[in-house]
């Protein structure tokens, strides 16, 4: 892939004070409530660019993408953005925990030319008209773009990854720690034979898009509508798959609102391509759920047979949901367990159509074999979020997502793995796209950092 450095446009401390303030997450992870805290957090926020608040008064002539226009003029204007001088590629560097352990990632920041998806750029998921709509009035309105598009490379000599960090040691210019305790780096790398050096192993690169498939797809749209030269291009954030930093975690899924539900008979219709065990508790003991009781044990099992069954390569689904009485299958409501698919062939029928790599994904085993074939939901059902709520993995989103079962909002729990590195890669070299949200890679890239303007 043909890559540059750039003279990205940036927030001014001189003039906007701390700009770890004017710093946000992605739009599209942006919930109302993050929302308004990122306006009151500081009046240059881009927040107020990339996803301003609408109102019912809103028109043609003034709303969300017009009003991004002219904060970001008045930005430029005021200096609260400014021009670096010297063309960079930009060294972002990201510090974060998870489970108690310290990870860094690297990326670099980069000007690229927009290729078709296909042969040099590669998605893994789905993409839906509304974000494409979207991203195309704002890019339209400031003629700018604000966001990272998440690019994975493969590079086992790591020459990017040791430009990062021998520029890593200097002071960067920008170094803040977000609402997750997640500390973000960017350094200026503005070396000519650093940069060479890293368009040169970039040349003749395939990239798989990790993140941000509506960005990407909005910027090829753009640069076929626009006569700017510089819409050819776009500012990508690259990672290396060989890199350890690179996380992705899994995505839990919660059922709830299905007609005529019961648990058993999903334990039971599961016992048809799955090997369960259980790990029974004592509710006596178990509750509250955070004390040394038996539930907490169970859960545990659960989770450390779903981590030894992905080491092996196998499929596994953790499961937790409200129970009847005992029975053959089923101790009640109060167990967990670990479905492991143990009839792969299950798959040959259910997705014809699709490659073994796709085939083998959990989640492309736990929409066919359980959430269509067992529970009656559906590629529309899925679409439209109808009895399905997704769950992101973290420090506490297993506990969460049992709170939700036992309370009663819920009727039944989905436990996965993240997905393999080279599963991704796998399933975009065939051209397919991976069910929805199949991955979550972890951090994510924040927007505001640089700012290509067209």
């Amino acid at each position: 892939m043909k890559i540059k450095p750039f003279k990205a446009y940036r927030f001014s401390e001189a003039v906007v004070g701390d700009v770890g303030r004017c710093i946000a997450p992605p739009y599209d992870v942006i919930r109302p409530a993050q929302q308004k805290r990122l306006y009151e957090k500081s009046q240059y926020n881009i927040v107020r660019i990339t996803k301003g608040i609408t109102t019912p008064a809103d028109s043609q002539a003034d709303n969300q993408y017009t009003r991004a226009a002219e904060v970001f003029k008045n930005w430029l204007a005021t200096g609260a953005l400014a021009q670096d001088a010297v063309e960079a590629i930009y060294g972002y560097v990201q510090d974060f925990q998870i489970g108690g352990a310290d990870f860094q990632r690297l990326t670099f920041i980069a000007l690229a030319k927009l290729e078709e998806l296909g042969a040099v750029v590669r998605p893994h998921e789905r993409i839906l008209s509304e974000p494409i709509t979207d991203r195309l009035n704002l890019v339209r309105a400031t003629q700018a773009q604000f966001g990272l598009v998440f690019m994975l490379y493969e590079d086992p000599d790591g020459v990017a990854d040791k430009a990062i960090q021998k520029v890593a040691v200097q002071k960067p210019v920008i170094d803040f720690v977000d609402d997750d305790a997640v500390r973000h780096r960017v350094f200026a790398i503005a070396d000519k034979k650093a940069i060479a050096s890293i368009a040169k192993m970039m040349r003749n690169k395939t990239c798989v898009i990790a993140d941000g498939h509506h960005r990407y797809t909005t910027g090829l749209l753009y640069a076929k509508e626009s006569d700017n030269p510089a819409a050819q291009c776009q500012m990508l954030g690259f990672c290396n798959t060989r890199h350890e930093g690179l996380i992705v975690l899994a995505t839990h899924r919660l059922v709830g609102g299905l007609d005529n539900f019961n648990f058993d008979d999903l334990l039971s219709g599961l016992e048809t391509s799955f090997k369960l065990t259980k790990y029974p508790f004592d509710p006596a003991q178990g509750r509250p759920f955070n004390s040394d009781g038996t539930k907490l044990a169970a859960r545990r099992q659960m989770l450390e047979q779903m981590k030894a069954e992905h080491q092996r390569d196998k499929n596994a689904f953790g499961i937790y949901g409200a129970a009847g009485a005992p029975s053959a299958v089923s101790s009640g409501p109060n167990c967990f367990y670990v479905a492991v698919l143990a009839d792969a062939s299950a798959m040959d029928s259910a997705a014809p159509d699709m490659s073994v790599s796709w085939r083998s994904l959990d989640v492309a085993i736990l929409q066919k074999l359980i959430l269509e074939k067992l529970l009656g939901i559906g590629d529309e059902q899925l679409a439209g979020g109808k009895h399905i709520e997704y769950v992101k993995d973290g420090n506490h989103a297993v506990d969460e997502v049992i709170a939700k079962v036992d309370s009663g909002c819920k009727q039944a729990a989905f436990f996965l793995n993240p997905p393999k590195i080279r599963q991704i890669q796998l399933v975009a070299e065939h051209g397919e796209r991976m069910p929805q949200k199949s991955t979550y890679f972890y951090p994510k890239l924040f927007t505001g950092l640089t700012i290509q303007k067209l």
